[in-house]
């Protein structure tokens, strides 16, 4: 058995019911389950559709998302998570880039190396080098000013959690950053790469080893071993090709505005929703949800 959910932005829901209808007659579905009015809908399915990624593509005009997926063990042990333009809306090194003056070259930068143009250890070095001689103190007014949480990213932490889920936070960005994300959100741990300061100021360098790709597929196996769960009971977000290792070796890997490269490799994308995507998904209604 499938369950094939549709998902709309929180902010303009506008999920047609007749059109949850004509697609559960299409797929021959059972009754539609309203997760959260106008905004997300759920039917089970016996197979999957020849269709589905023709009518995903039609969907998105919409603005409304697709996702099918097995029935089964869908409410997740663990949260495996992204950090920059997941848990938070913004990318860190960027706006750190910005202060140091450096700002849209070290965003062009990090662009291709999410969608996987760039050797990702290569292009840390390059934009944590242009930053060399930014005062250390930058850190915490980048964090105060600069940093905002991804909608959603609260309750999506506190219903699982709730639910007696593990978090974690995999980030290929910065402790300095991760650790306050972490504390704010009620993550259980987090891992990242380290900014190396000298003097009061950022050396140019960061610390290794550096934390990419394969570093967060060995944080999946390592914490799934150390508390006992499985992979497939694992929930991983992330929108970067740094992330692909993780969304494709989770129970469930979800591409969270991702970019194209990444989408292409992922049966689950959010493109329209928030974070509380990631609880219907799991077949929580809003209901549900924690404060």
């Amino acid at each position: 058995m499938l369950t094939v959910t549709l998902l709309t932005s929180p902010v303009t829901p506008n999920l047609d019911r007749a059109l949850v209808d004509r697609l559960r007659n299409a797929w021959g579905g059972g009754d539609a389950l309203w997760l959260a009015p106008d905004e997300a809908a759920e039917f089970t399915i016996h197979q999957l559709p020849d269709n589905q990624w023709t009518v995903w593509a039609d969907l998105q005009q919409t603005r409304t998302d697709l996702i099918i997926q097995p029935g089964t063990n869908r409410r997740k042990k663990m949260l495996l998570a992204d950090m920059d333009s997941t848990m938070i809306q913004q990318e860190c090194i960027d706006e750190l880039a910005a202060e140091a003056g450096v700002g849209q070259r070290v965003a062009d930068i990090t662009a291709r190396a999410m969608n996987g143009e760039l050797d990702f250890e290569a292009a840390l070095r390059e934009r944590v080098g242009l930053l060399k001689g930014l005062p250390e103190a930058v850190i915490d007014q980048v964090l105060d000013q600069r940093i905002s949480l991804m909608p959603g990213a609260k309750v999506l932490l506190a219903t699982m959690k709730a639910n007696g889920a593990y978090a974690a936070l995999v980030s290929g960005g910065f402790t300095a950053f991760t650790a306050q994300v972490a504390a704010q959100l009620g993550f259980d741990e987090n891992r990242a790469n380290t900014l190396l300061i000298k003097d009061g100021k950022l050396t140019g360098a960061p610390g290794v080893p550096i934390l990419g790709q394969a570093a967060k597929v060995q944080a999946l196996e390592e914490i799934t071993a150390q508390r006992g769960i499985a992979v497939d009971d694992v929930l991983a977000v992330g929108d970067g090709a740094n992330d692909l290792g993780m969304l494709t070796r989770a129970g469930a890997g979800v591409a969270l505005h991702a970019k194209p490269s990444v989408q292409a490799h992922c049966d689950i994308r959010v493109n329209h929703g928030d974070l509380t995507a990631l609880l219907y998904l799991q077949g929580y209604c809003r209901d549900d949800f924690a404060s």
